[in-house]
């Protein structure tokens, strides 16, 4: 076997000195000729694995014949293989008698299997390096050495997830059994299998944010969409501290607040202090104690956030791996999607074909780290030439297939913030109407549903402080 050896380059050795071991490749495809069973135990094998050519053609040859269901051996593999030059050159005939006698113990074959998977990771890590090279010494217009970082960093997780990432056919009786165990989660936890969202009613009607799920929370202008999805943040990374199987470990992706903002409006919630007035220093000695004591219990909260202004889906991805290899997240939110960008070169005809790229990307995104993924849309001006100002899904802007990728689709709806403006000129007959319907809808905020892939659809009424932006249960 050739392995590296300490102090050496690999990106300056010659093809044969990149990590191998043409015995191991040999044993394997051996076993496999004496035992066509044994496929299923090094069925994670690929023929790239392989650095022998002609290993790569035998291994194909044989994978295709078993998966045919004809039986492989020697003498029925070896016409597929006459006249070619490798293995004419290594003895005919004989060649195909000498690899089924040389495998040593069959026992061995999944352990050389992934000896073989580890050599190929090697080479593999061999390649990004030699291509960052390549690319960091080419300049183009177009690419800053952030996309070099962020490019590498891809290639590098793809590699690192080959085998944790494959899915495998799963028979129904397991898929059933998996459905049973979710269920006794589900009846000893009150039904909160997902990741909370700290209000009580919310968690009743959706069983939390599931493992997966695309959530889409949209809505208006000052309807209270980042301090909703704050709310959320927040009480699941608190809970975190306190029960592990409720809470999680949050990303929120800030495109549009920086993250002093959004700290200030998590410590105005907190302490019942206006955000506006702590940026503004308008508070007393005593409100200061306050809020520095406030500051220091919420200090150890998992909550982590990126202000990156102008992500794209292929940055966005790249952080949130990194984040969830290195801090274990277990929930990503994202303010808001029409401000991320595909990061392609113009390749779209219009942006609803853009966006519907990025939903999609973020679907994938959400069953690839196996996590809920809360992302929050603006609303077309369509809702504010209605009477009605309740929003629909029709009115999802650039919508493309935000609808359709969506898990759960959930609009925030303030109606006190249009009965506002409507207020009537002092001493009209409509004045004491106005003011008994603006007593009724003060500070109530409706969390309306109207996508759930696995659920009702239906109206959650909230409790909303306008004064620190902050979203509560509803004391009926």
């Amino acid at each position: 076997m050739n392995q590296q050896v300490p102090g050496t380059n690999f990106s300056q050795l010659s093809f044969n000195m990149l990590p191998h071991n043409l015995e191991a490749e040999q044993a394997v495809l051996g076993a496999l000729l004496y035992n066509n069973l044994l496929y299923e135990k090094v069925a994670f094998l690929e023929k790239d694995h392989f650095f022998n050519p002609i290993h790569r053609e035998i291994f194909v040859a044989i994978i295709n014949m078993i998966e045919r269901g004809l039986l492989v051996t020697p003498i029925t593999i070896a016409p597929i293989f006459k006249g070619n030059p490798a293995v004419e050159e290594a003895g005919g005939e004989k060649y195909w008698v000498n690899l089924v006698s040389g495998i040593g113990s069959i026992a061995n074959i999944e352990a050389n299997a992934n000896h073989i998977y580890d050599l190929f990771l090697r080479r593999s890590l061999i390649n990004i390096a030699d291509e960052s090279v390549a690319k960091a010494n080419k300049f183009e217009s177009n690419k800053t050495a952030q996309d070099l970082i962020e490019e590498t960093e891809v290639a590098l997780f793809n590699v690192s997830t080959i085998r944790t990432t494959e899915r495998r056919v799963k028979t129904f009786q397991v898929s059933l059994q998996e459905a049973v165990t979710q269920a006794k989660k589900a009846s000893q936890q009150s039904s909160l299998v997902g990741v909370t969202t700290g209000l009580d009613h919310v968690d009743q009607h959706l069983g939390g944010f599931h493992p997966s799920d695309l959530v889409i929370l949209a809505g208006r202008p000052s309807m209270g969409k980042t301090a909703l999805a704050t709310t959320f943040a927040f009480n699941a990374a608190k809970s975190f501290i306190k029960d592990k199987r409720t809470g999680a470990r949050v990303a929120f992706f800030s495109l549009e607040m920086s993250a002093q903002q959004l700290a200030l409006r998590v410590l105005g919630q907190e302490t019942g202090i206006s955000s506006d007035r702590i940026r503004k220093g308008a508070i007393s000695h005593k409100e200061f104690t306050h809020l520095e004591t406030k500051a220091k219990e919420l200090f150890d909260v998992p909550l982590f956030i990126d202000d990156t202004p102008g992500l794209t889906m292929a940055s966005l991805r790249t952080r949130s791996r990194r984040l969830h290899r290195q801090e274990k997240i277990g929930m990503i939110i994202i303010d808001y999607l029409q401000l991320l960008s595909s990061g392609g070169r113009g390749g779209y005809e219009n942006r609803v074909q853009e966006l519907t790229e990025i939903t999609r990307g973020l679907k994938a995104l959400a069953k690839e780290l196996d996590v809920p993924v809360i992302a929050l849309s603006q609303l077309s001006r369509a809702v504010e030439q209605r009477e009605d100002k309740q929003p629909q899904l029709a009115d999802l802007r650039e919508s493309g297939s935000i609808e359709q990728d969506a898990d759960v689709v959930m609009f925030i709806y303030r109606e006190s913030y249009y009965e506002a403006r409507k207020k009537p000129p002092s001493g009209s007959e409509k004045m004491q109407e106005w003011q008994a319907k603006m007593a009724r809808i003060y500070n109530i905020a409706d969390l309306i549903i109207s996508k759930q892939r696995h659920g009702p659809i239906g109206t959650i009424h909230l409790h909303f402080d306008e004064t620190v932006t902050k979203f509560s249960n509803l004391s009926q």
